[in-house]
């Protein structure tokens, strides 16, 4: 890691981070334990124990796991600091949103221009996220593949949710970084798209000859929160808004139905999805 990038980590460790790093710091030292000592119990260099006391490199969930397991002394504290160092790691337009999806009742997306973040593989969000500008280090990026990893816990949550996407069909045709990393993400879209739970479907690109396309003024998510009320995010150029106004909710949700309207069905956008998989590429 530079030093460049270290100061950098300093500066946007959240406050989650700098707590954990003091609790990890001082139940080390009650401990009688060195840097050194400390990582080689949990697999870490000392370095590495040093760089998250320090917030240089804050710890990983992995990592807070592990602490909990070797000094955690059955406090439960680096367990409980995971769901918060994660929600750290998110970019701060869209931590506000992140709970709230975590515990969406139902999440509705449209998507234009990349597969929803929910979605991705791990390579896809990597190339994406490394091919971006600015150019985030290497560290931070890998930060955020983590947390946008993190938020497919949402699939197998425990009351299920039900998720719907809907994405332009130029998403499906635009590839980062090599055509194997858009052929997996393909395949797996399709997979997720097998669930139960879960709804894709897919605008064709040539809906606009068709007299209209609903979806031409750009991206949304929709959500039935857990006390069942209706909002709306929106994001673009790093800033983000959040809609709770009925009458506005009420506005993109007409308008989210019609461009589901629009979409091709379920069975046929996963054939779509499908045969791409396999030609995109060659």
């Amino acid at each position: 890691m530079t030093a460049m990038a270290r100061a950098e980590n300093k500066t946007e460790a959240g406050g989650t981070a700098q707590l954990v790093a003091a609790l990890a710091r001082a139940l080390r030292e009650q401990q009688q334990l060195s840097q050194e000592q400390l990582g080689k119990k949990i697999g870490y260099t000392g370095s590495a124990i040093s760089a998250m006391e320090t917030c240089s490199q804050p710890a990983s969930d992995q990592m807070l796991v592990k602490l909990e397991e070797t000094i955690g002394g059955g406090l439960g504290v680096f367990e409980k600091a995971r769901t918060f160092v994660l929600l750290d790691k998110y970019p701060p337009q869209f931590k506000d949103f992140s709970l709230m999806e975590a515990a969406a009742v139902t999440l509705s997306s449209y998507e234009t221009f990349v597969v929803d973040g929910l979605f991705q593989t791990p390579e896809y969000a990597r190339d994406l996220i490394s091919g971006s500008f600015p150019k985030p280090s290497e560290e931070k990026a890998e930060e955020l593949v983590e947390a946008r990893m993190a938020r497919k816990a949402l699939f197998d949550r425990d009351p299920t949710a039900m998720i719907e996407l809907i994405l332009d069909e130029s998403v499906l045709r635009r590839p980062f970084g090599t055509w194997g990393v858009h052929r997996g993400q393909l395949r797996s879209l399709a997979e997720d798209a097998r669930r139960d739970n879960v709804s894709v479907q897919v605008v064709p690109l040539e809906r606009g000859l068709r007299g209209g396309h609903a979806g031409d003024r750009g991206s949304m998510k929709l959500v039935e929160t857990e006390e069942h009320h209706h909002v709306a995010y929106l994001e673009i150029e790093d800033e983000s808004v959040l809609v709770s106004n009925p009458a506005k909710v009420a506005r993109l949700s007409h308008r989210y139905a019609k461009i589901r309207t629009q979409a091709l069905s379920p069975d046929d956008s996963l054939s779509l999805i499908e045969r791409l998989a396999g030609e995109e590429g060659k």
